[in-house]
């Protein structure tokens, strides 16, 4: 039976790419390594790295302003690392709280310095994207473009007259931007990318080396800059498959081509959503993400049975984030439009026997 896997995180990758990944791992190239065997300074792993880094140029459309650099530690890290090397300790820096990730990157942030909340929609459980001013004397404006546990988005970028920093760790790669008008963008690779274990780092060059202040060598981005990503080891299997699944996303069409199966998929799946009158989206409408669609089932003594149909119909990953409960469809780029309607189909013929 077909698994439709609606995963949050880890999330889902596309088959050809864990098929050659697979294969990476037996028998690299034909050479009788495994590639996590190898050198990681040996030169197959040194293509490796510099293929993946030239598909993210090119699928963003990068300049020669901006470096990128593939590192560990989770966005969770990206949280601190971030404002230690860009908010200088005269100034400040402003930031959006929208959910949970955004709000554990204000705490980090405040260790380093000075923060300005400037909007935050915890007032109603995340469920709306707050209105705000953006001051022209921060540092840099912070914000998380998609919301993987509440289930909002930000449709467009904010116009913001400060350098904007963002964490695009679940919806990176889902649809077309422009990259110029960020001065860093991060990701953990868990979501659109690869799998758990590397953080891409986009960071334009005039940000760095302005705050005075001696960094720890494995937290200073200039030092991975410098090392090519390879200051220490780097996590040479994530990185290899976020590479396959860039290449398989650049070979398909690119992000115009998943924007576009994006929407599809968005669009089918609120649409049942809307139509229904046993399940009841959690977010304003205008904002909700196309990548986690967050929503419950009115009647909760029927989540028993509910679930049981999705079991049998190889619906997987479909539990709410354990904070919030409910339902959360994850919809990630490897997710085919089929596996949408594999779950509006279960919905509404639950609705028919339960309606």
């Amino acid at each position: 039976m077909k698994i439709h896997n609606f995963s949050a995180g880890p999330g889902i990758l596309p088959a050809e790419v864990l098929q050659e990944a697979a294969q990476g791992v037996l028998n690299y190239q034909d050479t009788g390594l495994s590639l996590i065997e190898m050198s990681h300074r040996g030169p197959e792993f040194v293509d490796v790295m510099d293929q993946a880094i030239a598909l993210v140029r090119d699928l963003l459309n990068l300049s020669n302003d901006y470096e990128v650099v593939f590192l560990q530690g989770g966005a969770s890290l990206q949280f601190y690392m971030a404002p230690l090397n860009l908010l200088s300790s005269e100034g400040y820096a402003a930031y959006l709280d929208t959910g949970t990730w955004a709000a554990n990157a204000i705490k980090e942030a405040k260790r380093v310095g000075r923060v300005e909340v400037i909007g935050s929609s915890k007032d109603k459980n995340y469920a709306y994207l707050p209105e705000f001013s953006v001051p022209s004397d921060a540092d840099y404006l912070h914000y998380t473009s998609n919301n993987t546990i509440f289930g909002t988005q930000f449709q467009n970028i904010p116009d913001s007259p400060v350098p904007l920093v963002c964490d695009m760790s679940s919806d990176i790669f889902s649809k077309p931007i422009d990259a110029s008008r960020f001065s860093m963008i991060y990701a953990g690779a868990q979501k659109n990318m690869g799998p758990a274990g590397t953080t891409l780092v986009i960071v334009k060059k005039d940000m760095l080396g302005k705050t005075g202040r001696n960094l720890p060598t494995m937290l200073d981005y200039q030092i991975h800059i410098e090392k090519e990503s390879m200051f220490n080891t780097p996590p040479v299997f994530p990185i290899f498959v976020s590479m396959l699944t860039l290449k398989w996303l650049k070979n398909k069409g690119g992000l115009t081509w998943i924007g576009e199966v994006n929407r599809q998929k968005s669009d089918c799946f609120y649409s049942a959503l809307d139509s229904s009158s046993l399940f009841t989206g959690t977010v304003e409408k205008s904002v909700r993400s196309w990548m986690n669609a967050t929503f419950l089932l009115n009647d909760t003594r029927l989540e028993p049975t509910f679930e049981a149909l999705l079991e049998e119909r190889g619906i997987s990953g479909l539990k709410g984030h354990r904070s919030v409960g409910g339902y959360r469809a994850s919809m990630y780029n490897a997710l085919p439009l089929e596996s949408v309607q594999a779950l509006v189909n279960a919905m509404r013929d639950f609705e028919q026997q339960h309606g």
